[in-house]
């Protein structure tokens, strides 16, 4: 459930839906702990039961940082906040009201999974404000002994994403700027929900993330990647132009963008038995990527409108 991934870092599988090797947590070690991602709600008793192996008790973590606010990241922050009374809760300065009043998104999240919300993610609960520091790009946690994450402002998967640069361990705690990329899948898919993926934002998070040099990426889902970084960023820019350029053309010719996305990338997944293909199209499906690039699509040709689903603004 937990294991060492760096010096100062631990990994801690959070097992959304039971699935392994499907959501991550990261735990950095220092005088001053910060949990980077907490998982969904619903992982809250497999988070604590970890950090309590770890010997972190409810007076030890420092911090709590979540790159953004989808609920398969930052669901537990009410929950452990409450849990660790001590420990400040680190956001972009866009997700931060909605952890105070997490009404809005939990609706949202609502009208996109239904009652896959509640058996799946679990819901969120409010973190006092008083907890919350935003974070700008360039900021910095500190996690004691000379070492800090360092906020990266990511927007593209979402305008409230950030990424965590660790100046110890060189780790780039991506989010899902990068996309997802399971052990077991192999593949690494795009990550393009609804309501506001935007391709040029996206792929200028990419080289923003190349240009500090890490040593290593580290996925929310899943895991620390085994390719070199460069190589990494390449193949997510790659991966994102060429399912923008597919659902760009099914657009033009009014075509359905889920069947055309489908007909082209759905075989990635092949090799794997139908539950585990079950799992990651649940986790990061065709058809929510397609929605998400529908969407930005229809921006780029009209002035945007207010999300009518997935995360609020």
């Amino acid at each position: 459930m937990a294991h060492v991934v760096a010096e100062g870092v631990v990994e801690i599988d959070t097992l959304l839906g039971g699935w392994a090797s499907t959501t991550a947590g990261y735990l950095l070690t220092g005088t001053a702990p910060v949990l980077v991602e907490t998982g969904s709600q619903s992982s809250v008793p497999v988070v604590l039961a970890a950090l309590a192996e770890l010997g972190l008790g409810a007076d030890d973590l420092a911090g709590i940082a979540v790159t953004h606010i989808h609920l398969d990241h930052a669901g537990g922050v009410g929950d452990l906040a409450r849990a660790f009374p001590g420990a400040t809760v680190y956001v972009h300065e866009l997700g931060a009201r909605h952890l105070v009043d997490p009404s809005r998104l939990v609706a949202s999240a609502h009208r996109v999974y239904g009652e896959l919300l509640d058996g799946l993610y679990g819901r969120l609960d409010p973190t006092p404000a008083g907890r919350i520091r935003v974070l700008g790009d360039g900021d910095t946690v500190a996690i004691g002994g000379g070492r800090v994450l360092t906020a990266v402002d990511s927007p593209g998967h979402a305008k409230h994403h950030l990424g965590f640069h660790d100046t110890a361990s060189g780790l780039l705690f991506a989010g899902d700027a990068v996309g997802v990329r399971l052990p077991d899948g192999g593949v690494l898919r795009p990550a393009t929900p609804p309501p506001d993926f935007d391709l040029d934002l996206a792929l200028a998070s990419l080289r923003r993330f190349a240009g500090r040099s890490p040593s290593a990426i580290a996925l929310a889902h899943y895991g620390i990647v085994p390719v070199p970084p460069d190589e990494l960023l390449g193949e997510a820019a790659d991966t994102l132009r060429s399912w923008a350029d597919e659902a760009e053309r099914a657009f033009r010719e009014e075509r359905d963008i889920a069947e055309a996305l489908s007909a082209r990338f759905a075989a990635d997944l092949s090799h794997l038995d139908e539950a585990n293909r079950h799992r990651h199209e649940t986790l990061n499906g065709i058809h929510s990527n397609a929605e998400g690039l529908r969407r930005w699509l229809e921006h780029r040709q009209s002035p945007p409108e207010r999300a009518a689903s997935g995360a609020p603004d």
